[in-house]
């Protein structure tokens, strides 16, 4: 088995999704790849020697320029900040180095590009974050969707509704509220969680043409962590929007960090010819399905369980009736990663996909702006 080395940066929610990715992904998945958790870069050392001790990663750095030096580093895995997600992914395929880099891809398009145009160029295998593809009941709705089950694509509808920033008192910025500071996160929930919504839709649907939107930031000024002043807030709290798809199809985008009661309420829609789907991340081993075809009298919604071996993924996991979860998204991701390495093939979303989603949220944040339709970017 051919030894992959990990080099991650960062060590926070995400960086223990990703080193929990790479050490059980070979428990359950034949591979000719196995990772090898080599070391983790942080600024601060203490943490980071407390973070790799725990993971079990052989070694620490607090820079991650030295990171990427190293020889023995096959992989720059970023689990950074947004901000720095170009700099370190350019110097990175610069280096020669295979990288897997979390959502958003970038804090806009055109930095987006550079990322795009750095691994092009260097012809290095890259990947991007957007895990729920690899959702079983998401990856069996692909597979519907592409065998024609549903027709004609009418509809599609997503939301993602969150809670935790109401409280006015809720400082921005610094390690754990970075996500409310716009000049490190770009923007707020529109990149943060329907970049998600939006990678999803594209995937299932196809390209999104045009958009209109409106966002809102209820909370107007903070406290910041790291300056101790009260400053104007940056970010958008709630974005909605419309859009047109490339196949015709009409959509409609929503999410909020302002809805209580809901910690990662992600649910989408889509309505065709002759079958509607519908999920909910809060049932994720389901998939609702109605199709008109059905014979009258038992025509309704089946919820169908994954579970069973001949769904996506769960022929590596438990017996069928039995389920699995967020944390094994990750691992489909990395197993997924792994196997396009033996085929000469990885697998989206790649840069480019990551690339057409931000073009999709710079539409959004400017149509908030000039109450407009605005025509989405198309990659050259």
């Amino acid at each position: 088995m051919k030894k992959l080395n990990i080099g991650l940066v960062g060590y926070g929610f995400m960086g223990r999704t990703h080193s929990n990715a790479f050490t059980q992904v070979n428990n359950f998945f034949d591979l000719e790849y196995r990772p090898v958790l080599k070391a983790v870069c942080a600024r601060d050392a203490e943490k980071a020697r407390a973070f790799a001790t725990k993971w079990g990663y052989e070694s620490i750095e607090t820079d991650w320029r030295k990171l990427i030096e190293r020889d023995d580093i096959d992989v720059i895995d970023i689990a950074a900040p947004n901000n720095v997600h170009a700099e370190i992914a350019i110097a990175a395929a610069k280096a020669g180095k295979m990288i897997l880099c979390e959502k958003p891809l970038a804090l806009n398009g055109p930095e987006a590009e550079k990322m795009v145009a750095a691994v092009t160029k260097a012809k290095v295998p890259n990947m991007v974050w957007y895990n729920y593809r690899r959702v079983p009941a998401v990856t069996l709705a692909k597979q519907l969707i592409d065998e024609g089950r549903l027709g004609k694509i009418f509809h599609y509808r997503a939301k993602f509704l969150q809670d935790w920033t109401i409280s006015k008192d809720l400082p921005q910025g610094g390690a754990g509220l970075w996500r409310l500071d716009a000049k490190v996160a770009g923007s707020g929930v529109t990149g943060d969680l329907l970049a998600h919504c939006i990678d999803t839709a594209m995937w299932l649907n196809g390209s999104i043409d045009t958009v209109t939107a409106t966002t809102e930031t209820f909370i107007k000024e903070r406290k910041h962590t790291l300056t101790g002043k009260v400053e104007k807030v940056g970010i958008d709290d709630a974005s909605l929007f419309l859009a047109r798809f490339s196949n015709g199809s009409l959509a409609t985008f929503e999410s909020t960090r302002y809805a209580r009661g809901h910690k990662a309420l992600y649910t989408f829609e889509i309505n065709g010819e002759h079958a509607s789907i519908f999920w909910d991340l809060h049932d994720l081993h389901r998939l609702q399905y109605f199709d008109h075809r059905d014979q009258g009298a038992v025509r309704g919604w089946r919820s169908l369980h994954i579970t069973d071996s001949d769904h996506p993924y769960m022929k590596n996991w438990w017996v069928p009736g039995l389920q699995i979860g967020y944390a094994e998204t990750f691992i489909h991701q990395v197993a997924d990663f792994l196997q396009g390495l033996s085929k000469g093939k990885i697998p989206g979303p790649s840069f480019k996909d990551g690339l057409a989603t931000d073009y999709v949220t710079d539409a959004v944040l400017k149509s908030a702006k000039t109450r407009r339709w605005e025509k989405v970017k198309k990659i050259k």
